[in-house]
């Protein structure tokens, strides 16, 4: 088993890794819980069909009164009236301060079910399972819990750490290839900012036979969480290092908004964000050719994407009520080689537009 440790206030945590960790949840839960009883475990549909009762069945063995709950599947409902919707069913089943949630799906079940249990009673303990690629390699890790508005993506939101974190890779293995593709474009993301050895790793990979590939997988996905827990317990809050996380986000966030968030999974419109972004870099005189050529290459090679109809001047419109504004300015996060980025408030908005443009040509 692989442990990292994610070193945030008021306690550090373990993200556990190991193909197979499923069947032995409830007895990692039954270390880190002391003796409380009930555990709330909140899914999707999908996921409960394929793992639920296996993780009930390691949960019962460990001693715990467990009782499942299922939200609505998809971004659509990454909103607040979700959250409400969950607390009530909560109060209902008998959920007490003591109660233990357990976030057991994608990044919108964990990102909403982690925002449940910040705000209820305020603030009760989660524990993340996640079972995408996506939430693996990122959303599970750092405490970060949010809606979407109307207006732009997670702008309701606390930072909440889990208890701690239980990836198990073999659930990929039903995951629809889409998915499992989208996932990867944000493992992806960290080594391009900063773990250069797995960018050369996945440039490198199929992405069709990872799902084969058990151990080369795992590797992969530990690496990932090993770069963002570095970031996390350096700049838990977000209050500087931790921005360089944002990397295709700025744009790819803007892309999701303006679609209604139909279009794009999350780790696709990230995908398009980081080439747009890296367009940028070279359009500003911070990134050479040949770098951006070999990052978006290895975007594209990982799988096709959904088309990009936007039109550019309705995405520098949704930047404008990015979270990721300061100032009035709109901050992206750019490289300079593959391994180190820098964060950027002076790009002009030609230049974005031009980006988005090139988005458009690129995927027709």
């Amino acid at each position: 088993m692989i442990q990292v440790t994610i070193d945030t206030q008021p306690r550090a945590y373990e993200a556990l890794i190991e193909n197979g960790l499923l069947a032995s949840a409830g007895q990692e839960l039954r270390k880190r819980s002391g003796d409380r009883e009930s555990v709330f475990v909140v899914t999707v549909p999908p996921v409960q069909r394929k793992w639920g009762k296996k993780l009930l069945a390691s949960l019962v063995a460990a001693g715990f009164r467990t009782k499942l709950i299922a939200m609505p599947d998809g971004e659509p409902y990454k909103k607040l009236a979700t959250v409400e919707k969950l607390a009530e069913q909560l109060t209902r089943l008998g959920a007490a301060r003591d109660a233990l949630f357990v976030a057991f799906g994608g990044g919108v079940a964990g990102d909403v079910t982690g925002l449940l249990a910040s705000l209820y009673m305020r603030g009760v303990d989660v524990v993340q399972i996640p079972t995408t690629v996506l939430a693996q390699v990122d959303a599970s890790i750092g405490g970060k819990t949010g809606v979407n508005l109307r207006t732009g993506k997670n702008l309701l939101g606390t930072f909440h750490q889990p208890l701690a974190v239980l990836i198990d890779p073999v659930v990929l293995s039903t995951l629809p290839e889409r998915e499992f593709q989208a996932g990867l474009y944000e493992a992806l993301k960290c080594g391009v900012i900063g773990r250069p050895e797995l960018f050369e790793k996945m440039a490198k990979a199929n992405a069709k036979a990872l799902r084969r590939e058990h151990t080369e997988l795992e590797w992969i996905i530990a690496e990932a969480v090993k770069f963002k827990a570095g970031i996390v317990s350096a700049d838990e809050r977000e209050s500087g290092l931790r921005r360089v996380l944002n990397f295709g986000h700025t744009i790819g966030h803007s892309l999701e908004a303006e679609s209604g968030y139909h279009r794009f999974l999350h780790g696709e419109a990230v995908a398009w964000g980081m080439i747009a972004e890296t367009s940028i870099a070279v359009a500003t005189g911070r990134c050479s050719a040949h770098t951006a050529d070999r990052i978006t290459s290895t975007v594209l090679a990982a799988g096709r994407l959904p088309k990009v109809n936007a039109h550019p001047r309705d995405i520098v419109r949704l930047l404008r009520s990015d979270k990721k504004v300061k100032g009035g300015l709109v901050h992206f996060v750019l490289p300079r080689t593959v391994g180190e980025v820098e964060i950027a408030n002076d790009v002009p908005e030609k230049v974005v537009i031009e980006a988005v443009r090139e988005l458009r040509r690129i995927s027709q």
